[in-house]
């Protein structure tokens, strides 16, 4: 049993309460998932940034800028919140990056021009505190609680997971052929680094865009072959996708006005949003695909 929420803001003036209204979400979830939490905020597509984890980062960060300016011969900006740092790099960069980083044992959450991934181990309401979620803005984000299943409470098992530029995927669910998928997804250059089952739905749908489909395509793939029971919200930069499998019993539920559209696992996670009193409120369909993008 594990919290998702998902809001995607249609005005642009309501982009600064972004990180307020979702943090919000993400606490009332915690009774489903009190291990971990973790959020990813879309903004402005800017540079191409990158975001890292340590769980020393007094030591870690200490002059990585400066290190990784001198790796990439092109000027590095950092700027640390907590265990995560999130790097500025040159265009053209990000492999590099990567590569500078697994030497120094270093772990990546996730990289594009607009997205950032903040994760850790912990209460939501501790995580949320830690990264000061609140004061995030930007356009759209999702957010997860988890309560341990398939693998470890570490931090690389915490939700979302980012396995494609801009890419991210929460999932309340367990799927029974993440094994056979590993390897499939391997074979086209696509293979999860965790034993979470997570992110081999990531994976699948990062494999999916890179082949030319679109959102909705890729996420009605996962009904033809994902197996298990699931509900995934994906984030891309410009927008986020919903789809439940086709028994649907993970509970899910829906709402849009002139403002937002926004997802929860229950109603409770959306009863404190702006104009929810008016809002068209819906339990999303088994095995239908929705989406929204700019």
């Amino acid at each position: 049993m594990c919290g998702i929420v998902g809001l995607f803001l249609k005005k642009e003036e309501l982009r600064p309460k972004l990180g307020d209204l979702l943090t919000d979400m993400l606490i009332t979830m915690t009774d489903r998932g009190p291990d971990s939490a973790g959020i990813a905020i879309y903004g402005d597509d800017g540079l191409l940034k990158i975001t890292v984890q340590s769980d020393t980062p007094d030591t870690t960060f200490a002059g990585l800028d400066t290190a990784l300016t001198a790796a990439l011969e092109g000027p590095v900006t950092m700027r640390v919140t907590d265990t995560h740092a999130v790097l500025t790099l040159p265009e053209g960069t990000e492999t590099l990056a990567r590569a500078f980083m697994a030497e120094k044992g270093i772990r990546v959450m996730g990289a594009g021009h607009s997205m950032e991934i903040f994760k850790e181990v912990g209460l939501p309401r501790d995580v949320a505190a830690r990264f000061n979620l609140r004061a995030m803005s930007g356009s759209h984000g999702i957010g997860h609680t988890r309560m341990a299943t398939e693998s470890a409470v570490t931090t690389l098992g915490a939700h979302p997971f980012s396995t494609g530029a801009d890419q991210c995927l929460v999932h309340n669910g367990s799927l029974s052929n993440h094994n056979q998928m590993r390897r499939v997804l391997a074979e086209k250059g696509f293979a999860p680094q965790t034993q979470n089952d997570t992110e081999v739905a990531a994976c699948y749908i990062s494999s999916r865009l890179a082949e030319g489909a679109h959102l909705g395509e890729a996420l009605e793939g996962t009904l033809r072959d994902l197996d298990g029971f699931f509900t995934f919200v994906v984030g891309t930069k410009n927008g986020f996708g919903v789809v439940r499998d086709p028994i649907a019993c993970k509970p899910a539920v829906m709402a849009e006005t002139e403002d937002y559209v926004a997802f929860g696992s229950e109603y409770r996670a959306l009863a404190n949003l702006p104009g929810i009193e008016t809002a068209r409120v819906w339990e999303p369909e088994p095995a239908t695909v929705y989406f929204w993008e700019r």
